[in-house]
């Protein structure tokens, strides 16, 4: 059986929740730094009662006051369901549209060269192929620390250097895959492909019978890959951003 499109929204919700989030009359409001969008921003989950033109603004000199930019998670859940329009109408433009995948773990999956990696060795590998600052790789450091589930990072090297990442996050039976990265010019070798083979044998080898993940919907290339391995789309979200603010 596999997972319906709001129980995989949590998941997503749960494996990016930062240390310190607020909870805004239904809204979860994530003012995390760093490169994960999903941590800096507005997730509107449950109902409310206060009026928009209240809570937007409210929401505004939050990020302000923690020297952010204003971004809002537009999903097909979002309450009330006219946020996305309202947002519109105030200047804030969509960008980043990612399609949430699922595939059941099933098969057999073929010899992998990755390899477990510490959890700190893992993220400075991770801000590296990134090239992040200082302050990203703290703020995914802090993140990840802080999270009550079960983190499985790997990585593939060659001539001891790091060259590709991925990390498995494991709730319940269900196993979401992150930070998929391989450095520019050890592209085209495999490297993802071995990655996502290893995470999902090893989610597999520890009780793990569903798979998600998310990619932009531009990326023909790794949509095609994670079609190798059953990944379909369930649903698709997005951002919304002010001009200059959309990072």
């Amino acid at each position: 059986m596999s997972l319906d499109a709001r129980r995989l929204e949590e998941l997503s919700l749960n494996s990016s929740a930062p240390p310190g989030q607020l909870l805004y009359d239904g809204w979860l409001v994530r003012l995390l730094p760093g490169k994960a969008k999903r941590a800096r921003s507005v997730n509107a989950v449950y109902p409310s009662r206060l009026p928009l033109e209240q809570k937007i603004p409210y929401c505004e000199r939050l990020f302000a006051t923690a020297g952010l930019p204003a971004l809002f998670r537009i999903t097909p859940f979002v309450e009330p369901a006219g946020l996305d329009a309202a947002l519109e109408r105030r200047g804030y433009g969509r960008f980043d549209e990612t399609a949430v995948e699922y595939a059941a773990i099933e098969g057999n999956f073929p010899a992998s060269t990755a390899q477990p990696m510490e959890l700190g060795a893992w993220i400075d590998a991770v801000g590296e192929l990134r090239g992040s600052p200082v302050r990203h790789r703290e703020a995914h450091r802090a993140r990840l620390a802080g999270m009550p589930l079960t983190l499985r990072p790997m990585g593939i090297a060659e001539e001891g250097r790091v060259v590709a990442t991925g990390l498995a996050m494991v709730e319940d039976d269900c196993v979401g895959l992150f930070d998929i990265v391989t450095h520019e010019e050890a592209r085209r070798r495999g490297h993802a492909r071995s990655l996502v083979a290893s995470l999902l044998a090893d989610a597999r080898g520890i009780g793990a019978c569903h798979a998600y993940l998310q990619v932009q919907v531009a990326n023909a290339a790794a949509r095609r890959l994670y079609r190798e391995f059953g990944f379909t789309e369930q649903y698709v979200y997005w951002y919304r951003g002010r001009e200059g603010e959309r990072q």
